[in-house]
């Protein structure tokens, strides 16, 4: 008797337009496909229920989020090798006729997959109102950064930064609180920070950079967030530290930042939540918030020229209403508003090792993981962070620093004729 994974490959292989990358084993031990290839375990006909209700990349993430659906040995292998055959085999979904569709749930019903549409694993956002509305930013803020702050510290090194770390050392004592630590000082180098000089960090995340910025370089520091997880982190650390005279941190939304003449301003992964159409109106704020001959310091993801830099998946579990451009785009924005851009250096193949660093230790400390926050927010949490790396690593994605200046009205950028004091022991260009 033909069992499960027979009468699916076929199925799938029309969807897919063209020959299953991967090897199907389904709920029965029945298997189907290449012998040679990552090995996709259909746990479930709920799993196949779940595809028909919701086909594509988010149907496919629910169903691993809801353990429905797996992958045998190395997960990023197999995304891997999915992703390869689509590059090189240009697979792609074709139009089905009525006909397909009727094959299709025929199929379906002789495997006992079809019932009621499944409910959606874990914690979607949901979120509701104008797009990048104030209130609704705050609920994608907190949908992400709120998850709690128990869970990134669990996550992170102990500078707490979620950002791209910059990579400076193959020494193996050197690891992810190392590379954190040299990108906070790089981005301060940068800025050209020093004693008494006042920066703004927006979008602060749990104070890396501002702490950095204080502790070492006795900035004056402002920095804002979204996050009340983050506010309260921040405020923490500043009295731990003894920071109260340098640095002070504010719930606070950019549009609703006043004054200005700031010496440096940065915004370290931010501005991907900013939006297609704020973001003019946030380079602009970046301008007006810098004195003349200051700096700012713009660290953003960027997305290929063909890739979506995003998708359903992190939409809907990751990071709602997250917007990403080619750079050279976001670039274009910034001297729209007046800024002299001044360097950019391109940070992907950092990202690819800092993610990989978060995996390592999502998977090593995965039953205190799992008893923190359940199983299928590690499930989105482990889809994720392999997802993010591999996307990096493809050039799907990108990450840059982006350095630039408002210059006085006579031209004068206060910046140092070339960049090597940014890069001391020949670390840098």
């Amino acid at each position: 008797m033909t069992g499960a994974a027979h009468h699916l490959a076929p199925l799938l292989e029309q969807f897919l337009g063209g020959r299953l990358p991967v090897r199907l084993r389904a709920w029965d031990g029945s298997a189907a496909g290449p012998g040679d290839a990552p090995v996709v375990v259909l746990r479930s006909r709920r799993a196949l229920r779940r595809l028909l209700w919701q086909p594509g990349e988010l149907g496919l993430a629910q169903a691993y989020i809801a353990g429905e659906i797996d992958i045998e040995g190395d997960l990023a292998d197999g995304l891997r090798t999915v992703w390869r055959a689509v590059r090189e085999r240009g697979l792609h979904a074709p139009r089905l006729s009525a006909a397909d569709l009727a094959r299709a749930a025929g199929t379906a019903l002789r495997l006992g997959a079809v019932g009621p549409r499944p409910p959606a694993p874990g914690t979607p956002a949901g979120l509701s109102g104008s797009l990048h509305s104030k209130a609704r930013d705050r609920a994608a803020i907190s949908h992400h950064y709120d998850l709690s702050n128990d869970f990134y510290r669990l996550l992170l090194d102990e500078t707490m930064a979620y950002s791209c770390g910059y990579w400076t050392s193959e020494d193996p004592e050197y690891g992810p609180a190392d590379a954190q630590r040299d990108k906070l000082e790089l981005i301060c180098r940068k800025l050209g920070l020093g004693p008494g000089m006042r920066l703004l960090d927006i979008g602060c995340g749990w104070g890396s950079l501002t702490l950095h910025a204080a502790q070492e370089h006795k900035v004056r520091v402002t920095a804002v967030t979204l996050s009340r997880e983050q506010r309260d982190h921040v405020r923490q650390e500043i009295r731990a530290r003894g920071l109260e005279e340098f640095a002070e941190v504010e719930l606070r939304d950019y549009r609703d930042l006043a004054g200005g003449g700031y010496d440096a301003v940065s915004t370290i992964e931010m501005g991907e939540h900013v939006g297609d159409a704020e973001y003019p109106h946030f380079a602009r704020t970046l301008h007006r918030m810098l004195r003349p001959g200051g700096r700012a310091l713009v660290q953003q993801m960027s997305r290929g020229a063909n890739a979506p830099g995003g998708g359903a998946f992190i939409e809907t579990y990751i990071a709602p209403d997250m917007h990403m451009r080619p750079l050279g785009g976001t670039v274009s924005l910034l001297e729209g508003a007046g800024l002299e851009i001044r360097n950019v250096e391109a940070l992907r193949e950092h990202y690819v090792r800092t993610i990989g660093a978060w995996h390592r230790t999502l998977e090593e400390r995965w039953p205190e993981f799992l008893s923190l926050v359940g199983p299928q927010t590690a499930r989105v949490w482990r889809l994720y962070l392999v997802g993010a790396a591999l996307a990096f690593e493809e050039r799907r994605m990108g990450v840059d620093q982006i350095l630039a200046v408002r210059p006085s009205p006579e031209g004068v950028s206060e910046l140092p004729a070339t960049p090597r004091a940014w890069y001391p022991g020949g670390n840098g260009p």
